[in-house]
């Protein structure tokens, strides 16, 4: 499937492709506590590409925790994707 990407506008989510994949791997490396689990994708072309990733959140230890929730990312065209905030829903 294909998505349109309009530059400054959202797309609608769909499922990740492997860019998008290796974009949340890259950013979410070293990243502990919450394992999060990306289900689909959002993209917005700016000077560089903005990521809302929908995905399945957990937490292990006594009482494990399950919950949805989107993790924002921006991978600038040159230099490392980095998460700019994390948000429960």
């Amino acid at each position: 499937m294909e998505t349109q990407e309009l530059l400054g506008g959202w797309t609608k989510y769909h499922t990740l492709t492997s860019e998008d994949q290796q974009v949340f791997n890259e950013a979410m490396r070293g990243f502990v506590g919450v394992k999060y689990t990306p289900q689909e994708v959002s993209t917005q072309l700016v000077n560089g590409t903005n990521y809302r990733f929908r995905c399945d959140a957990s937490m292990s230890g006594p009482q494990p925790m399950n919950w949805e929730a989107i993790v924002e990312i921006y991978a600038p065209i040159e230099g490392q994707p980095h998460v700019v905030s994390i948000q429960r829903i």
